[in-house]
């Protein structure tokens, strides 16, 4: 590791926000040497709460992280907020930056927050996120929340890394079907019916509590088939605006933690998220290799004519690319 690296894994492990900042930068757009920071962390990590929150557009999110945040500032936790936001395609940067909407915490140093852009990178987002985690549970934040804006595969993909996902709807927001679809039923362990001063509220709640009841079980992790692991999704309403049913949320939040802890499935969780963490780096770095192959064999566009022309076939080429790599694995 660089002399600056150490210097600000140094300083972010004293508890210096700016190295905090510098080194999420770092883990965000790859730069140079951030796997070996990202290394470092990780013999200081596995003290904080990790809370996913998800949902469809304009079910308050945004709301509701700040009112959460402010009430485990309240109880003296510090906090911090990674929000994944859509991507500007001519910058690459998140759209809405970091928004200036945390209106409870503005100017409170303990509550950390940062947005993250969805570049499309494939699943190099949800990578980048558990990095972020890793740095802020590393700098000594006993809870961090991921906020994403949507409720897509991505942001399943992302939320997964959690240890409690909550999701969020407005009443009557018609996307329950659409979002039962996505995955977001099988990996809810909280639902958040925001707004619920609206009408339609009940009727959310009630095709909710349908739903969940009509659930097939809970997910096992790849390594928590010895676990009894016993948990309903709960159904809470909250106005967030005004701060009603934040309390009941984060009980519900505290109870699931003290559920995963007292079962053992937070480590059977943390082991599945550690197995696909290392598919994903080990996929990233095949890719690089591949690539590097196809440029060396004069690029895809020669392969593809090739093909095109009927001079070889894709399991051919397929074989060709691989080979020398094989050959140095099995060497």
């Amino acid at each position: 590791m660089s002399a600056t690296h150490a210097d600000l894994l140094s300083d972010l492990l004293d508890g210096k926000h700016r190295a905090l900042a510098r080194v999420i930068t770092k883990i965000e757009n790859r730069e140079p040497g951030y796997r070996e920071l990202v290394s470092e962390l990780h013999s200081h990590t596995g003290d904080a709460e990790v809370i996913g929150i998800t949902g469809s557009p304009g079910a308050g999110k945004s709301t509701l992280v700040d009112k959460v945040a402010n009430y485990y500032r309240e109880r003296g936790e510090t906090v911090g907020v990674i929000a994944i936001d859509p991507s500007s395609p001519f910058t690459g940067g998140a759209v809405l930056g970091d928004r200036i909407r945390m209106a409870s915490n503005v100017g409170d140093m303990d509550v950390f927050f940062r947005s993250m852009s969805a570049r499309g990178s494939l699943g190099g987002l949800s990578t980048a996120t558990s990095d972020a985690v890793k740095a802020l549970d590393a700098f000594g934040k006993d809870k961090i929340i991921i906020e994403t804006v949507g409720a897509g595969q991505n942001e399943i993909d992302i939320v997964k890394t959690a240890d409690t996902v909550a999701v969020l709807m407005p009443p009557e927001s018609g996307d329950n079907v659409q979002m039962l679809k996505a995955g977001i039923l099988e990996i809810a362990d909280v639902f958040v019916v925001n707004k619920a001063d609206l009408p339609g509220a009940n009727r959310t709640v009630t095709e909710l509590t349908e739903m969940v009841h009509m659930r097939d079980g809970q997910p096992t992790p790849e390594f928590g088939d010895d676990v009894e692991y016993d948990w309903e999704p709960e159904i809470v309403e909250t106005v967030a605006k005004d701060g009603e049913g934040v309390a009941e949320f984060v009980g519900v939040l505290d109870e699931h933690y003290d559920v995963l802890e007292a079962t053992g499935m937070l480590d059977a969780k943390a082991r599945t998220r550690y197995a696909e963490e290392i598919r994903a780096l080990l996929r990233e770095d095949a890719n690089r290799l591949v690539a590097s192959e196809i440029e060396s064999q004069g690029g895809i566009e020669e392969l593809v004519e090739s093909v095109f022309e009927r001079e070889t076939d894709p399991y051919s080429v397929a074989a060709e690319v691989i080979s020398p790599i094989e050959d140095c694995l099995h060497d």
